[in-house]
């Protein structure tokens, strides 16, 4: 389905995959245009039911408890990002010659369905770790430029209520995940960044070749600039593959000295040799190491990667500075919990595969590691071969953790290891008392667990709350 091929949506017959967020919204909107909707969810609870019946109210058929069966004259499904492309219901589809496109595909769309105003363009962002960091830093610059922008895609407000709603914006930054990507043929970005790649959702996209591709989607159609990671050329690659329009350049950010068309650190300064004029000789000062909160070595690329999409907007050094000095992470990324007893806590729930669980690591030294969930099919030897020699211990929960002990004694046998076999309520606190007892006054005690949460939590929100409470708890018991 291309950009351009929908000019009416009065009287379609769409199918929409999903009872969450993304998919009620994209019900409602598509209701909205004079699109016949049926929502088809595999659910049937009284949450299930009570969302049916609110669309219901507008004129939306919602099918309950029957995610396989495609509805009767469907002429396009719109899925949510998480439902896998062999599902069912888009085997179905297929073998009906029906296009499967995902929410960011329609709000692609309908971006200039409102005639009163001219459609915002896109600043988007992906990686396997920071996209949701990188994007809000974006957004904070953009903001401090004086431009009217939003954080829309993979977080916040469903895009398709951004694009469709009153609110006018200069500029949108948006996050976009693999899932999403997969969905989205027609997305064509002002310019767009490609943080990184490591494994992660291979049982999704079925190899590391297919969630590469799904990533490098980002770039095509490209107008200014595809930013990627020096120190990843994976990334680089999928520049290179990219089919961009003409004058469209390669950006790259590094942790070193950057060379032409790069943005990089010198001096604990961040600068552009990118957007400059005579980048050959020249270069921007635009922030200092320190307006980045935390100043750890993988939110600085994040900064550099925001950065380099906020210049290729035109956003001027000064609103750089400023957008960064602004920005506050959110809850449960690098965030100092406390200082017990001349030990610091940090709290990475987010940290829920190895490639952010080895630059949490990265930022600390001594450590003492708290690890564990559920693994994904990730393995955990190069993880430890790169972080082993900062560990002062590790402790480890979850159902997984034996893959992780495994790996620490064949690669770090020095280190002590707990093994917590335990998933109740109070095992974290197990987990920071165990941590505590291990770790020396100037050693940092980090939850990185390098797993996802849903094992012994409900996500890893839940899991980064129940270890600040034990940290308090810890700390109440010291005083």
């Amino acid at each position: 389905m291309g950009s351009g091929q929908v000019t009416s949506w009065q009287g379609k017959n769409i199918t929409v995959a999903g009872l969450g967020v993304s998919g009620i919204s994209a019900a409602r909107a598509l209701a909205g245009l004079g699109a016949s909707v049926t929502v088809v969810d595999g659910g049937d609870s009284e949450g299930h039911r009570a969302k049916a019946a609110e669309l219901a109210g507008l004129g939306v058929s919602v099918r309950l408890g029957d995610a396989a069966t495609l509805p009767e004259g469907t002429g396009l499904v719109v899925t949510s990002p998480g439902w896998k492309p062999d599902s069912p219901l888009f085997r179905a589809a297929a073998e009906a010659g029906v296009d499967v496109v995902g929410d960011v595909e329609i709000a692609w769309l309908l971006r200039d369905s409102r005639p009163d105003r001219k459609a915002a363009p896109w600043l988007a962002v992906t990686g396997t770790n920071g996209k949701t960091t990188t994007t809000q830093m974006l957004a904070s610059i953009l903001r401090a430029a004086g431009l009217k922008t939003a954080a829309v895609g993979n977080i916040g407000t469903p895009i398709i209520d951004v694009v469709l709603g009153d609110e006018e914006y200069d500029v949108l930054a948006v996050e976009l995940s693999s899932y999403q990507l997969h969905w989205a043929p027609s997305v064509r970005a002002h310019s767009a960044a490609v943080l990184n790649l490591a494994p992660d959702h291979l049982d999704w996209h079925g190899s590391m070749e297919a969630y590469a591709a799904d990533k490098g989607r980002i770039y095509e159609g490209n107008t200014v600039a595809c930013v990627y990671n020096v120190a990843d050329p994976a990334t680089e690659r999928l520049v290179e593959e990219a089919d961009v329009e003409e004058g469209c350049r390669a950006i790259g950010f590094t942790l070193g000295a950057p060379g032409p068309s790069m943005l990089g650190v010198v001096d604990g300064i961040l600068v552009d040799r990118a957007f400059v004029e005579n980048r050959q000789r020249n270069a921007q000062e635009l922030a200092e190491v320190a307006d980045v909160n935390p100043p750890a070595p993988h939110n600085i690329a994040n900064a550099l990667a925001a950065a380099a999409l906020a210049r290729a907007f035109g956003v001027p050094p000064r609103a750089v500075r400023d957008g960064l000095r602004d920005f506050r992470p959110d809850a449960h990324r690098v965030a100092r919990v406390d200082e017990v007893g001349g030990v610091v806590y940090v709290d990475d729930s987010k940290a829920t595969n190895t490639h952010a669980a080895e630059a949490s690591l990265a930022a600390f030294e001594p450590v003492v590691w708290i690890a564990g969930g559920l693994a994904k099919g990730a393995t955990f030897d190069e993880l430890v071969q790169k972080s082993g020699k900062r560990l002062r211990g590790a402790v480890l929960i979850g159902a997984d953790r034996a893959l992780i002990a495994e790996a620490l004694a064949r690669h770090a046998p020095e280190v002590p290891v707990v093994d917590l076999d335990r998933t109740d309520t109070g095992a974290m606190l197990a987990a920071v008392r165990e941590a505590a007892r291990l770790a020396e006054p100037g050693d940092t005690v980090l939850l990185a667990p390098a797993c996802a949460s849903m094992d012994m939590f409900a996500n890893y929100n839940e899991r980064g709350d129940a270890f600040a409470d034990a940290v308090r708890e810890l700390a109440a018991g010291s005083a």
